[in-house]
């Protein structure tokens, strides 16, 4: 769960980073930059995705990524790119839920 969380941290600031600190430099220098970020993230999902998919299944794992990248997002969108905390964030939030209820409901049983 830790590679999963650190592999999310990075591809948020490597997908969303450069709104912020590059929004002056050519979209190419940005991408370029984002690639080299998302590098990292890899170097974490791979092993993440391979140890997690010894006990879950794909669509699971899918899921708790998704959960994980909500949770990280939206601090991100708040504390670091200056964004409005909305309530839509609460309600994604909840269709996550239940999400996570459909994936998991065979292992709650």
């Amino acid at each position: 769960m830790v590679l999963l969380i650190c592999s999310n941290l990075f591809m948020t600031f490597a997908w969303y980073g450069h709104l912020k600190g590059m929004s002056s430099k050519p979209w190419l220098i940005a991408a370029l930059v984002s690639w080299g970020i998302a590098l990292f993230e890899y170097l974490l999902q791979v092993p993440a995705n391979r140890i997690g998919y010894t006990a879950m299944s794909v669509g699971q794992l899918k899921i708790i990524q998704e959960v994980i990248t909500l949770s990280l997002f939206v601090p991100f969108a708040v504390f670091y790119l200056k964004e409005p905390l909305k309530l839509d964030y609460l309600w994604a939030g909840l269709c996550l839920m239940g999400a996570v209820f459909f994936m998991f409901r065979d292992k709650l049983a």
